[in-house]
C-alpha cells in the first residue's frame, strides 16, 4: 500500500541523566532530504540520525529536531590562560608607562580581562550517548512512519474511487466507439441519397469514404493502451512497496497522453464528453499523487 509524505512523529527517552525529545516533520519532496538539527556537542552523531531516518523514509522531506534537557548538573572545570595573562600584564604595563600613570596591576586587573578564566562544560562521549538517542529517533521514526501510511491508507482510497470514475468513462468511449463508425455510414447515406435523390449512389465509393472515416477515427488501441495504464495504476496503489510516487507520475502522463489523442480522434459527442471527465479526474489525480511517497 502507498504511503503519503506528509507526516509527524515524536519521542522522548528519559534517563537518570538526561532527556532526549526528538521531533519530524515530512512534507512533500522530489526526492529524499533529511535535515537534523541537534546540540552543537553531538554533531558528530547527525550522519547516524540521517542514516536511521533514511532507512524507513524513502522520499520527502523531513525535518528532525533533537533536544536534550539535563537533569542534573553536568561537570565543569575552570580553565586559566597563563600566556594570555602575561600578555595582558605586559600590555598594561607598556599602557601605563606610555600614559604616565602610576598603580599595581593585581590579579583582579587580569582576571577580569576576557578569556583568561574559562569556566567549561566537560565534554561528554558521544558513543555513551548514541543507545538512548537512537532509541528515541527510532520511536519517533516508527510515529511519522504511521502517520504516513494512515495518512497513505486515506490517499490510496480517494485515488481508486476516482480510478473508478476513469474507467467508467472509459467504458463510454469504448462502447461508443463501436457505433460511430454505423452511425456515420447512415448519416452519410441520408445525406448523399437526400442530395442526389433519383440519381443511383456508388455504393463502391460510398463504401471507400466509410472506411476512410472508421480508419480515421479509429480509437480501439489507444483505449487498449488506457486500459492498461489503469490496471498498472490500481497495481501500484493497491499492492506496490515502497516509493512508487514517481512511477504513478509517469503513468497518469501516459493516460493523460492517450486521453488526448482520443480526443483529437474523436467525431462523437459523447466521446468528447467521456474525454473531458477523464481529463478532469485524471487532473484530480495527478494532485494527490503528488503527495504519495
Amino acid at each position: 500500500m502507498i504511503r503519503s509524505m506528509t507526516g509527524y512523529g515524536s519521542a522522548e527517552m528519559l534517563t537518570p541523566a538526561r532527556r532526549f525529545t526528538v521531533e519530524m516533520r515530512s512534507v512533500n519532496h522530489r526526492f529524499s532530504e533529511i535535515l537534523v538539527r541537534l546540540p552543537r556537542d553531538l554533531s558528530a552523531l547527525e550522519d547516524r540520525v540521517r542514516a536511521l531516518v533514511q532507512s524507513r523514509v524513502l522520499r520527502g522531506r523531513v525535518d528532525v529536531t533533537i533536544m536534550r534537557e539535563e537533569r542534573g548538573a553536568r561537570p565543569k572545570t575552570v580553565r586559566s590562560d597563563t600566556d594570555l595573562a602575561r600578555a595582558y600584564a605586559q600590555a598594561l604595563r607598556e599602557l601605563a608607562d606610555v600614559l604616565g600613570v602610576a598603580g599595581e596591576i593585581g590579579l583582579s586587573h587580569i582576571v577580569s580581562l576576557p578569556d583568561v578564566v574559562k569556566v567549561e562544560e566537560a565534554r561528554e562521549d558521544v558513543e555513551v550517548l548514541w543507545p538512548d538517542l537512537s532509541r528515541a529517533v527510532e520511536e519517533a521514526v516508527i510515529a511519522l512512519v504511521g502517520m504516513r501510511e494512515a495518512e497513505g491508507r486515506r490517499l490510496a482510497a480517494d485515488l481508486l474511487t476516482r480510478l473508478d470514475h476513469v474507467e467508467g468513462f472509459a467504458r463510454v468511449i469504448e462502447g461508443r466507439a463501436r457505433v460511430a463508425a454505423a452511425e456515420y455510414a447512415q448519416r452519410l447515406r441520408q445525406r448523399v441519397a437526400e442530395l442526389l435523390r433519383e440519381v443511383p449512389v456508388d455504393e463502391a465509393r460510398l463504401a471507400m469514404e466509410i472506411a476512410i472515416f472508421a480508419e480515421r477515427v479509429d480509437i480501439s488501441e489507444e483505449v487498449t493502451r488506457l486500459r492498461s495504464h489503469l490496471a498498472q495504476f490500481r497495481e501500484d496503489v493497491t499492492n506496490a512497496a515502497g516509493a512508487v510516487g514517481r512511477r504513478l507520475e509517469f503513468v497518469l502522463q501516459e493516460m493523460g497522453r492517450e486521453a488526448n489523442t482520443i480526443g483529437s480522434k474523436a467525431s462523437d459527442l459523447e466521446i468528447t464528453r467521456a474525454v473531458i471527465g477523464v481529463k478532469s479526474e485524471l487532473e484530480s489525480l495527478r494532485e494527490q499523487v503528488q503527495n504519495v511517497e
